[in-house]
């Protein structure tokens, strides 16, 4: 950083190296963070599928809802819930949240992430314990077979 005086009382500092590492630091990490994949837990194992394609753009409001190998179920956090009305709860705060927020329930898509041992009747309740709580968007995710 170079400082120029001019004068007993003023001294004038060149902010523009101090300015150019800032604009580096912040394109460096957002280069480097995939956020994507905030919402992923490492115990699930996507089933296949020809038919698997990225969404096109970002959803508005996504609600992950994660089921492990074993058919319990994560929401967020590190605790599994055994079935899926114990996540009856946690998706009427999700609404609550919204609600209070001036959102439509409508904004919300329901994205769910099914380890690909889990039985699909699992994954059904899921989502009926979604729809009676008026959630409407799903999203199923699977991992592509092209390896896209």
């Amino acid at each position: 950083m170079k400082i120029k005086a001019k004068g007993p009382d003023y001294v004038e500092i060149d902010y523009t190296p101090m300015i150019d590492m800032t604009f580096q630091l912040v394109a460096f990490f957002m280069i480097l963070i995939n956020f994507s994949e905030g919402e992923q837990d490492q115990r699930v194992q996507l089933p296949s599928s020809a038919l698997a394609k990225p969404p096109d753009a970002p959803l508005e409001v996504p609600i992950t809802i994660q089921l492990v190998q074993d058919g319990r179920i994560s929401m967020g956090d590190d605790k599994l819930y055994p079935t899926a009305e114990s996540i009856r709860p946690l998706l009427s705060n999700e609404k609550y949240v919204l609600e209070s927020q001036g959102r439509s329930i409508e904004d919300a898509t329901i994205v769910i992430r099914a380890h690909k041992d889990v039985k699909t009747g699992q994954v059904q309740k899921v989502i009926k314990v979604c729809q009676e709580l008026k959630f409407q968007k799903f999203s199923l995710r699977a991992k592509s077979e092209t390896g896209y």
